[in-house]
């Protein structure tokens, strides 16, 4: 089984750096694990591709060192089995209300005796029943990575709650989501998105675990590490390249070139 670089670097309290992939061709995923990420985070919350998709990126990634922190949609407990079958190593929970709901996602995540994880070792994590039972679930449950996203105004007064269950080991704030059911969307560095960092921050000290948050820029990302966060996402394919083909438009347009861009249009790049 593949020991966690997240858990690995976290555990020497160093910093650690995700990247987001949403495109489906396996050579995105093994080009940026064998850049030395510390993670890709797989969304399988807003993605409709398939559980046998991820499979095959989540192969892809072994190529090189980095983990996959798989992200099922809440209350999706029997398909967090299946992605850690497959190989994640990390496991995002979404929308999480309260420690009751961070303790089944636990409960689901790892074998007994910390939780109730179902047990088969013929796939990719074990890997392939190439090990001791004893041992692949001492090492699984060991290597395992649990994140408790908090999206919601009524979740943030349970963070301390929900990062002292047993088996939780971050806490991550979704900026996009909280501002939206806030009535604050697209406004990430409004005062209450503030006050939420402040009160993960406070929250994952006292308990001496980890908290963090997708950064924005190199400069958002130090502000971050300053108040304490260590579990950073950073960028996604998408966006890398729209900005990508972007830069070469501007370059070309000068030359003459035009382009007949239907991006242009009214409220596509609405910052409200």
């Amino acid at each position: 089984m593949r020991r966690s670089v997240i858990k690995a670097k976290l555990a020497r309290n160093e910093p650690v750096l995700l990247t987001q992939l949403h495109l489906i061709d396996p050579s995105v995923f093994e080009l940026a694990s064998l850049m030395g990420f510390d993670g890709i985070w797989m969304d399988l919350e807003h993605h409709t591709y398939s559980m046998q998709t991820a499979t095959t990126l989540m192969r892809a990634a072994r190529v090189g060192p980095c983990d996959i922190v798989a992200r099922a949609a809440k209350g999706e407990f029997m398909r967090i089995g299946r992605l850690l079958e497959a190989g994640a190593q990390g496991i995002m929970y979404p929308r999480c209300d309260d420690a009751a709901e961070a303790a089944e996602v636990v409960k689901w995540s790892k074998f007994a005796p910390m939780g109730k994880r179902g047990f088969d070792g013929g796939n990719p994590d074990m890997p392939y029943a190439t090990m001791p039972p004893a041992e692949y679930v001492k090492l699984a449950n060991e290597q395992t990575s649990i994140i408790i996203q908090v999206e919601e105004q009524g979740a943030i007064k349970n963070v301390q709650a929900i990062i002292d269950v047993p088996g939780v080991d971050i806490l991550f704030l979704g900026p996009s989501d909280f501002a939206v059911l806030s009535g604050i969307p697209g406004q990430l560095k409004h005062p209450m998105l503030t006050k939420a960092l402040e009160t993960l921050a406070r929250a994952a000290r006292k308990a001496g675990k980890h908290w963090g948050t997708p950064a924005f820029s190199p400069e958002h990302a130090k502000e971050l590490l300053d108040m304490g966060a260590t579990f950073l996402c950073y960028m996604a394919d998408i966006v890398m390249i729209r900005d990508g083909l972007e830069r070469v438009q501007q370059q070309f347009a000068p030359l003459g070139f035009t382009f007949n861009r239907r991006l242009d249009c009214p409220g596509n790049n609405s910052q409200e």
